[in-house]
């Protein structure tokens, strides 16, 4: 086992490389899916991990005119953001009394899920509001049994938006789809005439029944979908990249990593790379998925760890000696999620702050 020559390294922190020429076509892609409707995009979660701000400025320079975030302090940060107060950003966890300073500075609107929410509304109305129902999924809304309560508590309210939100819109042979489909017809055919919106990314994937006024694409401009096993109509958008700070080569049967979990069948040359599971590798990964250099694939060996990994980089020296950086998930994003047991979602917004954003097509 002997320690190589290692490449200069300037910088040993990770970085996140978010592609918003991606993001953008990713967006007309889901606008040419939905002619009839308008494709806003969903930026909560700090745009899934990748960075709401400049999404949501490039998604506006695009022609985004409504955006939804989780929180009213996402809202009034992505606000900030854009500075126009022509682009309507909804707040999707629902309207409270305590924050009626934060909704006006920043022009915000509520989702008022429940009567609490939409009583507290009323005392002292911010603007237009927007108005969750649920057909199905038992989580955020106004139920069935609430429709005539509903009915009186929206009375001289501005309301710009009924919604409701698909529970199975990845799986395209679900019932449930078209059980939520029909019971949101049901019930807004029953409240004031406004514009409509059911469908997430999944949702527009299914077709223009549930297309209606308004989709609320998330995953989708980030590079996914939910369904792991389904062909993917979306580009990758980001890459997690690392520097090698450190190259070796090891013999048959020397060992890698905690545990020593790998065994050397063969003499290999292998680089620890500077990112770990603190920067949202999933430990999952650990002797089963890879980085690429230059596109080609090069095996994580052993476990994951805190701040480092270790690849196998046997026949990529030259790439490695023109500057070539290991690269983690682009087009192998849905292979970390199954591996991982997870979904795109979650290793996305588990992405690390300690990743330096780096932003393609920025202006």
């Amino acid at each position: 086992m002997s320690v190589l020559a290692t490449p200069s390294v300037e910088n040993t922190r990770s970085r996140l490389v978010v592609d918003l020429d991606a993001i953008t076509r990713n967006y007309k892609l889901l606008q040419k899916q939905t002619p009839s409707a308008e494709t806003s995009a969903v930026v909560k979660a700090n745009a899934y991990g990748l960075g709401a701000d400049a999404v949501a400025r490039r998604l506006a320079k695009e022609g985004a005119r409504t955006f939804f975030v989780a929180t009213v302090e996402e809202g009034a940060s992505v606000r900030e953001a854009l500075g126009d107060p022509l682009p309507d950003i909804w707040v999707l966890n629902g309207y409270r009394a305590k924050d009626r300073p934060l909704y006006i500075k920043h022009r915000l609107g509520p989702v008022l899920n429940q009567p609490g929410e939409t009583n507290q509304f009323r005392a002292a109305p911010t603007g237009p509001c927007a108005v969750h129902i649920d057909t199905g999924m038992a989580r955020l809304g106004y139920g069935a049994g609430d429709i005539s309560g509903l009915l009186n508590a929206l009375q001289n309210l501005d309301v710009s938006l009924i919604m409701s939100h698909l529970a199975c819109a990845e799986e395209t042979a679900s019932t449930q789809n078209v059980r939520q489909l029909e019971r949101f017809t049901a019930l807004t055919n029953a409240l004031p005439e406004t514009r409509l919106s059911l469908s997430n990314t999944g949702g527009v994937l299914l077709g223009e029944r549930y297309h209606f006024d308004l989709t609320r694409p998330g995953i989708g401009l980030y590079g996914a979908t939910a369904d792991l096993n389904a062909d993917n109509p979306f580009e990758p958008v980001v890459s997690l990249q690392a520097p090698i700070i450190q190259l070796r080569e090891i013999d048959a049967g020397d060992t890698v990593g905690y545990g020593a979990t790998y065994v050397a069948h063969s003499p290999r040359l292998v680089a620890t790379v500077a990112a770990g599971y603190a920067d949202g590798l999933p430990r999952a990964l650990s002797g089963a998925g890879c980085a690429r250099i230059a596109g080609l694939r090069a095996p994580v060996l052993g476990r994951i760890s805190m701040d480092l990994t270790i690849i196998d980089v046997t026949g990529l020296e030259q790439e490695i000696a023109k500057g070539a950086v290991p690269e983690f998930f682009g087009p192998d994003l849905y292979q970390a999620a199954a591996l991982d047991g997870t979904l795109p979602y979650e290793i996305l917004t588990g992405l690390s702050v300690r990743a330096e954003r780096i932003y393609k097509g920025a202006t």
